[in-house]
């Protein structure tokens, strides 16, 4: 599977961050059998602030629905059990006006017509960019009456800040001077804080493109950022062997 994730670049304003109408983040719940596959999308949905539960077969994906009641369901079309137009026809026994986006490996004109006859209120065809799927998701979720609300342009963790407005990055109150890049790694550290986030995920969400065997450019970039960020102070960007790098406050 290939996708390729297109980070948005610092002269971009963020779109406004969705949320139920208790305020509470939106749930989604993503259905795939692929582990890595789910693994990232629900890292780039988290990224967008909401909740996610992932669910690797449609009996499993039954099971989570009914406890966590899916604002959203990302919806693979093909899995090891139930077919996913029978999962989406059990949803929408519980719950007939929840959205379904359909994950479909076949893009053919027949293939649509079914899950969109099925009920599905829209389908990507693999492979995808996380950007389209986060696109409409969101396109679903507004239509669904979920209410922008705006985001706070701070983040903060621990002592380290980053205005996402101004691009004023400090930590203890002293002004860090960052590039473009870094500082868009900086960001996509602290808003995903305590979570170990690989090379692989990394790339996909702050490079524009794979660099495929290029890896190392991660590990060139967060050296980088320590010597701007941690450099004389107790570390607070730290690398787990094998799993990749995590931000966390100090302490």
């Amino acid at each position: 599977m290939s996708i390729v994730g297109n980070a948005p670049q610092p002269s971009e304003i963020a779109p406004a961050r969705l949320a139920r109408a208790d305020g509470e983040p939106v749930r989604v719940l993503v259905v795939d059998d692929e582990l890595s596959l789910t693994e990232l999308l629900a890292m780039a949905l988290r990224y967008e602030g909401w909740d996610v539960r992932p669910a690797g077969d449609g009996h499993a994906a039954l099971r989570v629905a009914r406890d966590f009641d899916p604002d959203v369901v990302v919806l693979d079309v093909m899995l090891p059990d139930l077919n996913g137009l029978e999962v989406l026809r059990r949803l929408r026994d519980r719950n007939p006006t929840v959205p379904v986006l359909f994950l479909t490996a076949r893009d053919t004109v027949e293939d649509r017509i079914a899950g969109l006859t099925a009920g599905g209120d829209d389908y990507v065809t693999k492979p995808f960019s996380l950007e389209e799927v986060v696109a409409r998701l969101r396109g679903l979720l507004r239509r669904a009456g979920m209410t922008a609300v705006r985001e706070d342009a701070v983040l903060v963790v621990g002592e380290l800040t980053l205005d996402e407005d101004s691009h004023e990055v400090r930590r203890d109150g002293t002004p860090i001077d960052l590039t473009a890049t870094e500082y868009e790694l900086l960001r996509f550290l602290m808003r995903n804080p305590r979570r170990v986030l690989s090379k692989a995920l990394i790339l996909d969400r702050v490079w524009n493109y794979d660099f495929g065997g290029q890896a190392n450019v991660v590990e060139l970039y967060i050296s980088y950022l320590r010597k701007k960020v941690d450099a004389g102070r107790e570390p607070m960007i730290h690398t787990m062997r094998g799993a990749g790098y995590v931000l966390k406050p100090c302490g």
